[in-house]
């Protein structure tokens, strides 16, 4: 089989190039040839005899919105030349102007411009009415990517959902779930004390970009009002976020550790009691599964498609993610769990991690590949 797949990044150190990372090699390992037309490709892919890079150069302009045109311009001049040499073609997105057999949806751009909780739509400012517009194009441009694909791949149920809503049919439709990987992401013990976090005591994870009201960290903090012993340790830059101020203005300070970007996050889950992430909006949640991979109980929400793998045994889905009550009362509920019923929970949620390895949604990928390609 020929393979091509069309992505910005393919490396180990982005979400969806990452996938793409995994998926390229799973086609190699069974000897399909595999091109990738990319911006950026990991070097081991660059030198495989089974790859070939087209590279599509869009660094040199200056905002997101233009690089995206730009590459989907680039990218369709060239697989309207050679889109008869492949068996496969793999999207992401609107990536490209150009048809592809099979796309891949991370996000929908139509689900968040109409979901309550972006602020855009209500933000006056030349900021706000960039984020409509870019949000709204990439809305229009996804639909007509998606009409022409044979199908769709959902990275969760709720996405799939979502699909459906802006006239997918769900025959069109399969679900693969985002992987993770089990060895980086595995339970074991670390001293809080090495980011100057305190010992003996309850400590919550919160990761996520803290620059947008999205992932929630308000209620977080207003929840954590109500839950006096329990420490939060919180990943994410810092610089033009307005949770910092928001801690100090609720004598949260000393309770409240901001660590700014990290990239030892594994080694802080192992050092968390539990993950809490209630998103407003989030299409997957990585961050969830590799918090269960850990072994360490969650609390999410409902709005958060990796919730669809959170069960009553190793944490805590909420129906609304704004419910600072209902955050509170689960947070208070694994505070008041002893070490042994937060271990039990971790190993359940490290069990339903397993099934989601980076090797088993790769594989999934490929066995598409295969089931479309042409005889």
């Amino acid at each position: 089989m020929k393979l091509c797949i069309v992505t910005h990044k393919v490396a180990i150190g982005d979400g969806q190039g990452r996938v793409n990372y995994e998926v390229a090699w799973e086609a190699i390992r069974r000897g399909h040839h595999v091109t990738l037309l990319a911006s950026s490709v990991d070097f081991a892919l660059q030198q495989h005899n089974q790859v070939d890079w087209i590279s599509i150069p869009v660094k040199k302009y200056p905002l997101q919105l233009v690089r995206e045109i730009a590459f989907s311009t680039q990218s369709a001049w060239w697989l309207n030349k050679h889109q008869e040499e492949f068996d496969i073609i793999k999207l992401n997105g609107a990536i490209t102007s150009a048809r592809g057999d099979v796309n891949a949806v991370h996000f929908v751009h139509s689900s968040w411009l109409r979901s309550p909780f972006n602020l855009s739509t209500q933000n006056l400012s030349l900021r706000g009415t960039y984020q409509r517009f870019y949000t709204a194009l990439n809305a229009d441009w996804e639909k007509k990517a998606f009409d022409r694909a044979k199908v769709v791949v959902a990275v969760s149920e709720k996405v799939a959902q979502e699909l459906i809503v802006i006239g997918v049919p769900r025959e069109r439709i399969r679900v693969i779930l985002n992987g993770i990987d089990l060895q980086e992401f595995a339970p074991g013990i670390v001293d809080p004390q090495k980011w100057g976090l305190p010992e003996e005591v309850p400590l919550a994870l919160f990761a996520g970009d803290i620059r947008t009201p999205r992932k929630n960290l308000d209620t977080v903090l207003h929840s954590l009002m109500q839950v006096p012993e329990l420490h939060l340790a919180v990943v994410g830059g810092t610089a033009g976020s307005p949770y910092p101020e928001l801690a100090r203005s609720l004598n949260l300070e000393n309770r409240v550790h901001f660590l700014g970007f990290r990239q030892d996050v594994p080694d802080l889950m192992k050092a968390a009691d539990f993950l809490v992430f209630p998103s407003r909006y989030e299409p997957f949640g990585l961050v969830v599964l590799e918090a269960m991979a850990t072994g360490i109980p969650v609390i999410t929400a409902a709005t958060t498609g990796a919730a669809e793998l959170v069960t009553p045994d190793c944490g805590f889905v909420l129906p609304d993610s704004d419910d600072a009550q209902a955050l509170a009362e689960a947070l208070n509920q694994l505070v008041k769990c002893d070490r042994q019923q937060r271990q039990q929970m971790g190993q359940v949620a490290r069990t339903i991690a397993q099934h989601h390895s980076w090797a088993n949604m790769a594989s999934n990928y490929v066995n598409l590949f295969e089931e479309l390609q042409p005889c």
